[in-house]
């Protein structure tokens, strides 16, 4: 290729890029729902392209109903092991010093859906992530206001969300050195407004680096211990393989830790699954758990060969980092894979790393792209299902939520009686006569 001919492929692919990506914010894009109530809401991965996720199409992730929280009655009690139990309105933490940060809030159990054996739960793809501006005050200096005891070692941290039926209450606890790391905050403001009911109002913990199940949301109620606390939310859920297992191992539950630190992560948010022939923008973000990310590497050929993305700005410890790539795009079937890798050398994988909930999905996922002239016609969908839903079903299952929740998943019998086994222990009213009706009725409905 001449000198000339280059020089305007690449400024054709420079005007592509500021057209379609640029710095400037796209359009919210409407939510995928999971489920409606409790809200499991997922954000499109066309709209993970902005440095910034706009709040409206910003993922949501409940295990409850979202609480009706009247600001003139709130407040935050932090007692334990302190000097001095406090009570503070909103108001009263607005009187210390503000802070904002920059910080990625992730699910743990985002990408669920690609870990092969398959894992029940919430279906996330890889939307239940997102990048925003937090503002509030650092916990510590809450913690050092109440005259934090040398002996305290947890925060035991509740909101004002109500459990369901039976459902243990969602307590989690925040390890004293994360607490009075100078990142963690507690935060009043999303994206320069006021938290919305679902995303925490009036105030929720922020803690960068870490999954979302630390962040709790609705937080009215601190407590310092000098000891693990053993409630449900922390023994047995949102835990994982303290060691690589095999895919399907049954992990003895001694063998199983808290999710803490997230992963070196990226998503290609553009070309959707179909683009023209020629120069095609490749874009989307990245991200890690307090190492900047350092490169990103897209390839073309289904991982044979790679090429260095142009990144954005300086980066951050816990943002999200935009990148594109200009693709020379040939007409026929392509896979795209973006690879991530931050400042301390940690590179995403090209193979998952199987555990038994489903959590901290981090594989370079390959993206399918049709090259054609032509767009292909959209396929249609049927659901014809004229199957009698048993009773039973409706009065156990469907007392805390609908079948969003049942119809993403796509496992076995024999995951469906662990499944089940799981829902009582959480609470659900199960008979022991009605439970064969129910299993029946699950794996036959939605099965592999």
């Amino acid at each position: 290729m001449d000198f000339n001919r280059r020089r305007l492929l690449i400024a054709g692919a420079a005007s592509l890029l500021a057209r379609t990506g640029g710095s400037a914010e796209h359009a919210a894009l409407p939510s995928i729902t999971l489920s409606p109530r409790p809200a499991d809401l997922e954000t499109p991965v066309e709209g993970l392209i902005d440095q910034i996720t706009p709040t409206e199409s910003f993922f949501i992730r409940c295990h409850t109903y979202t609480p009706e929280v009247k600001l003139a009655d709130w407040k935050l009690t932090l007692d334990g092991l302190v000097e001095k139990p406090l009570s503070l309105t909103l108001a009263d933490l607005k009187k210390l010093p503000r802070t904002e940060l920059t910080g990625v809030l992730e699910c743990a159990g985002n990408g669920r859906s690609f870990y092969e054996p398959h894992l029940p739960g919430a279906q996330w793809k890889f939307g239940g992530v997102g990048n925003a501006r937090w503002a509030g005050v650092r916990l510590r200096d809450v913690l050092q206001k109440a005259g934090l005891k040398s002996t305290g070692t947890q925060l035991l941290l509740d909101g004002a969300d109500v459990p369901l039926g039976k459902m243990p209450d969602f307590q989690r606890t925040l390890a004293v050195g994360k607490a009075m790391d100078p990142d963690t905050l507690l935060a009043w403001e999303m994206n320069g407004q006021p938290l919305t009911p679902a995303h925490g109002f009036p105030l929720r913990v922020v803690a960068p680096g870490w999954a979302g199940d630390s962040w709790v949301k609705w937080l009215q109620h601190i407590e310092v211990l000098d000891h693990e606390f053993d409630g449900f939310w922390m023994k047995t859920a949102y835990r994982h393989p303290s060691h690589s297992v095999a895919p399907g191992t049954v992990v003895d539950a001694k063998d199983m830790i808290p999710v803490t630190d997230l992963n070196v992560k990226s998503v290609i948010a553009a070309p959707g699954d179909w683009a023209r022939p020629g120069l095609v923008a490749v874009q989307g973000v990245a991200w890690s758990n307090g190492s900047p990310v350092a490169k990103v590497e897209i390839s073309d050929d289904a991982g044979k060969t790679w090429q260095l993305a142009k990144l954005a700005g300086a980066g951050t410890k816990y943002g999200f980092r935009k990148w594109s790539f200009a693709w020379k795009a040939t007409e026929g079937p392509h896979t795209l894979i973006a690879r991530a890798t931050d400042a301390s050398g940690r590179t995403q994988p090209m193979q998952e790393e199987w555990n038994p909930s489903g959590y901290l999905w981090n594989v370079a996922q390959p993206r399918s792209v049709l090259i054609s002239a032509v767009k292909p016609a959209a396929g249609a969908v049927s659901d014809a299902s004229g199957v009698t839903v048993p009773e039973a079903y409706k009065a156990a299952c469907m007392s805390c939520h609908d079948d969003h929740m049942m119809r993403q998943q796509h496992i076995t019998r024999a995951q469906w009686e662990k499944e089940m086994d799981k829902m009582i222990g959480w609470g659900a009213d199960v008979k022991a006569s009605d439970r064969p009706a129910i299993v029946d009725y699950l794996a036959a409905q939605f099965k592999p």
